[in-house]
């Protein structure tokens, strides 16, 4: 055979397998969609939800639901998914297990949708009007496995966890009757409203789906409540839960400090939007820490020494302002393209930089008005976010409005480099440009008019309502213009959309202080550090150290990073002797005045190395120092709030 007749054979052989191929590969089909919902009343009646929440041994929710259906009609079941206050999708699907359907006491088949997970399909039997559900919120017992909601002493429930709907309507028009089931002797707290106890079952009035999901229950075994507002427009109470009974204590002090909480916010805002709130604040070593916002509670999470070390605990105080502001800022004025029919309907969070940065903003400020914090604590703390974000190098290649986006594309997982990628940077990067727009509006009116008037304008609005109130970055543009006017758009766009640039810390010249660095840490970032059980060379070394000596964070380009150190690794020994914090300030300190380098030994895994940093700086704290002359406007922003 001619080799060039060969050779042309077989290639057609090849081509004929090949095409034989592509036409033998189809592409599978997606599921139909589930449909827009629809704002009408979901027709076949109210669902009933019953929480035995008191197997705390292997921290397991058991559910059981029953769903009225039309007889012979398939339905579809979401498990909720885009979780209001998330701004991802971010729902505990891996822990729903155990679902088990039945109809007149027939097991009933349920087929999981293969794209969107969070759906179940369930064809439903002529002569059926109910399904009968049970399975398990199997809650995490290690924290590798995510945060912990439930211990020997306590649980957080979260409602948005063991339910689940029909697909195809509003959940404000889904009506459900709750009852939980806790522990023996055990007390629960929560926003819902007409709790009946009948033993260690709680039944709640029935209410809709919206309202249950932002209303979640703690409990436990040791509990206090404080009344925050005796006199005030509605209830606003403190439910606390505790490891142990004594770290229930409060002094007059710290009670007075959280009412005054409560007054502060309603001068600034001169409304609420709750029929009464609920702080649910836990003060716990083993549940998992907490803060999430909800219309008429927030779910607070604090250290069980947060009143017992109220001395040396400043840095939590911030937590419950924060909050709270959000029953303003968020859950009543909400951005619009966060706000979204049920919990299967994919959100999107552009307005971060509002919903989390003014919030931020105002829970610094709250936290200074209320007493929670003290004039100096404010201002330290303030400087450790200034200096943050001052040495974010991220925001070379990487807008600030992009971040919005982390959420969901990070759901909060650990970073590596989070100097350089940057994450979720609208809080408190949000929070330096509203204190640049503030300390501005108050240079522009010769004090006449602030951010105040703002907040109270736009999110005061509708006193008593605690529906929704949507707003698009056009509205907040608006609003700031009928405070005062100003090309407030191009303000806004030139911090959140440009790349490069430097901080946005115009708001502290303006207020009336610099950044500066000494080699001394403010009490607020040693009580922090002695707290949190960390030690902050960021603004020297260029990285920060956690329990043990691993290595928490490194900051990018830093003498850290150059020397060639990475988060994770644990340091051993400085200069030869064994590490502690401490030890590594001596050296850093001494290394101003000498030659040599400072020798880290570091483990990683089973492999030891010894990194030489050449740094010769000295130890860098930051601090805000008044400048000289000038309005202190930054003062005037953290005092209190008379009539």
């Amino acid at each position: 055979m001619h080799m060039s007749f060969w050779r042309a054979t077989m290639a057609a052989a090849c081509f004929a397998l090949i095409s034989d191929a592509a036409v033998s590969q189809q592409i599978a089909p997606l599921p139909p969609p589930m449909g827009t919902p629809r704002d009408v009343a979901y027709p076949a009646g109210p669902i009933t939800l019953d929480v035995d929440a008191t197997d705390t041994a292997h921290r397991i929710f058991r559910a059981h639901e029953i769903v009225p259906v039309a007889p012979g009609q398939p339905i579809t079941l979401l498990y909720p998914q885009w979780l209001p206050a998330h701004h991802s999708p971010t729902g505990p699907i891996y822990q729903l297990t155990g679902l088990q359907v039945r109809a007149n006491g027939q097991l009933i088949s349920w087929r999981r949708d293969t794209v969107d997970v969070f759906a179940f399909h369930i064809d439903v039997p002529a002569g059926v009007n109910a399904l009968d559900l049970h399975f398990q919120y199997a809650s995490p017992t290690a924290a590798a496995q995510g945060r912990i909601t439930m211990t020997d002493a306590m649980l957080n429930l979260p409602f948005s966890a063991v339910v689940l709907y029909p697909a195809g309507y509003y959940a404000a028009r889904i009506r459900v009757t709750p009852s939980v089931t806790l522990p023996e002797g055990w007390t629960g707290y929560t926003a819902l409203d007409g709790a009946r106890r009948d033993g260690a079952t709680t039944h709640y009035a029935q209410t809709a789906l919206d309202i249950l999901v932002d209303s979640p229950l703690y409990a436990g075994a040791y509990t206090r409540v404080v009344d925050l507002d005796p006199h005030g427009p509605a209830p606003v109470r403190l439910d606390l839960v505790a490891d142990r009974p004594d770290e229930l204590e409060m002094t007059p002090a710290q009670i007075d400090a959280h009412r005054n909480l409560v007054t502060q916010a309603y001068r600034l805002f001169g409304s609420h939007h709750y029929d009464h709130y609920d702080f649910l604040l836990s003060l716990s070593d083993r549940l998992g820490g907490n803060g999430t916002e909800h219309h008429r509670s927030s779910e607070d999470g604090r250290d069980g020494d947060y009143f017992t070390s109220w001395d040396t605990y400043s840095s939590g105080r911030d937590l419950l302002p924060h909050e709270y502001t959000h029953s303003w800022n968020g859950k009543y004025r909400r951005p619009f393209d966060l706000w979204t029919p049920n919990y299967d309907t994919p959100m999107q969070d552009t307005l971060l930089w509002v919903y989390e940065g003014q919030t931020q903003y105002w829970g610094f400020v709250l936290a200074a008005r209320s007493g929670l914090h003290s004039r100096q604590q404010a201002l330290d703390a303030l400087a450790l976010v200034a200096a943050t974000f001052q040495a974010r190098v991220g925001r070379a290649w990487r807008p600030l409005e992009d971040t919005t986006n982390d959420p969901i594309i990070a759901e909060r997982r650990p970073q590596g480099w989070r100097s350089w990628q940057r994450s979720e940077d609208y809080y408190s990067e949000g929070q330096l440009i509203w204190l640049d727009a503030d300390t501005l509006i108050r240079e522009r009116t010769h004090g006449a008019r602030s951010l105040d008037d703002f907040a109270k304008a736009f999110f005061g609005v509708n006193n008593g309502a605690y529906d929704e109130d949507t707003y698009t970055f056009d509205d907040v543009v608006a609003a700031l213009n009928r405070v005062t006017p100003y090309d407030w758009a191009s303000f806004l766009h030139q911090r959140l959309d440009t790349f490069g640039g430097s901080a946005p810390l115009d708001g502290l010249a303006r207020g009336g202080y610099r950044l500066v660095f000494t080699d001394t840490r403010s009490n607020y970032q040693r009580d922090q550090e002695s707290h949190s059980k960390t030690a902050d060379f960021m603004y020297s070394l260029g990285l920060s150290l956690g329990q043990d000596g691993v290595i928490g964070q490194v900051q990018w380009d830093s003498p850290a990073f150059n020397a060639g150190m990475f988060v994770g690794a644990t340091v051993l020994a400085v200069n030869g002797d064994a590490y502690s914090a401490d030890a590594l300030r001596r050296a850093v300190a001494a290394a101003k005045t000498g030659h040599d380098p400072i020798a880290l030994l570091v483990k990683n895994g089973d492999q030891y190395r010894t990194y030489a940093i050449d740094y010769h700086d000295g130890l860098r704290y930051p601090h805000l120092e008044r400048l000289p002359g000038g309005a202190d406007r930054i003062g005037a922003i953290f005092a209190a709030r008379g009539r």
